[in-house]
């Protein structure tokens, strides 16, 4: 009887023990990833581009200095017509839609120390930078406040024009809280590769009119209801005053799956800004890729607080009669590198 009954328990045990470990086994097993954790995943761990060395930036002197340099290459994305009545001597004219077709089949990017990318105030030029760096070409970089640095006929149409104090009497100085944790955007691309969902991406990023982007200063403080508006400052500028009702995300620290991205609605237009509209270009691609509906402030704080910026002095942005040059331009078209 001591025999069976010693039969049964060890049976019982035995039992037990494989369907905990059978249990053990099912919960240990990690759920499928999703294609926007993937995607964040990998960005993070192959260099977290957009907490690490954006924005990639380069100013008017340093190319006016290498314009006979051939590891400096100049890719104007500007309208043809605007192009060709003056641009950078030896730059190239490319559809910004075009880039990454240009990048893969038109030169050997690896050629250049640097590779320059050119529009009207910077910010555009910023956004299409910005995908291309994450799609690993690190020696890409804006042309900081566009051809509006190169001189006054370029400037005074745009950051000339647009630079404006309109708002500065409603900024706020009360800190606004981050909000919890919610849901991510779901990525379609049908892609299971980490690489794949990112190269698809920057496809459809790099497709996306520039324009759709825009978002104006008044606008924002008409309807500030309408958006979820991310102040890309630090603490002390934040604080000096925002847009009312922003959020501080912190600059180079923000946006990591594990601490705040999953902050941002996925249902609600997000607005970024930094001082220029420059910097923020670069967090728009970012999101956009990652599937926000996500809008750039144009020109950044100097459009709608320059005054305050100005009076901040060094250090805070702030667009100004300096830093426009009189460089020499070119007005004959030039044939692009490696094209038929």
């Amino acid at each position: 009887m001591k025999k069976i009954t010693s039969y049964f328990v060890m049976l019982f045990i035995t039992t037990a023990l494989l369907s905990g470990f059978k249990s053990n086994a099912q919960d240990s097993a990690e759920t499928p990833k999703s294609e926007f954790e993937l995607l964040v995943q990998y960005l993070e761990e192959n260099g977290n581009y957009i907490n690490t060395d954006a924005p990639s930036m380069i100013n008017a002197t340093e190319i006016k200095e290498n314009l006979k340099n051939p590891k400096y290459l100049i890719i104007d994305i500007r309208k043809d017509t605007d192009y060709e009545k003056g641009f950078i001597k030896g730059a190239i004219n490319v559809k910004a839609e075009e880039l990454i077709h240009y990048f893969d089949k038109k030169i050997k990017p690896a050629n250049y120390d640097k590779i320059t990318i050119v529009c009207y105030s910077g910010q555009s030029a910023s956004y299409f930078s910005a995908v291309l760096r994450i799609l690993g070409y690190n020696n890409v970089y804006t042309l900081k406040w566009g051809m509006s640095s190169w001189g006054k006929s370029f400037a005074q149409n745009i950051w000339t024009k647009n630079t404006s104090s309109a708002f500065a009497g409603k900024i706020e100085t009360k800190p606004n809280p981050m909000p919890a944790k919610g849901d991510t955007p779901v990525l379609a691309t049908g892609k299971t590769n980490a690489k794949e969902i990112l190269k698809s991406r920057a496809e459809m990023a790099i497709a996306t009119v520039y324009k759709d982007f825009i978002t104006k200063a008044e606008d924002v403080f008409a309807n500030p209801a309408n958006y979820y508006i991310v102040s890309y400052w630090n603490e002390e500028k934040y604080n000096n005053g925002h847009i009312p009702g922003s959020v501080r995300y912190e600059p180079k620290k923000a946006f990591n799956l594990a601490i705040d991205l999953t902050t941002l609605p996925k249902d609600k237009r997000i607005i970024v800004q930094c001082a220029t509209g420059q910097t923020s270009a670069y967090i728009t691609a970012y999101l956009h890729m990652l599937g926000y509906n996500v809008g750039n402030l144009a020109y950044g704080a100097n459009g709608f607080m320059n005054s305050v910026l100005v009076t901040k002095g060094e250090g805070w942005d702030a667009f100004t009669p300096k830093d426009i040059n009189e460089f020499p331009v070119a007005t004959k078209e030039l044939a692009a590198p490696g094209c038929d």
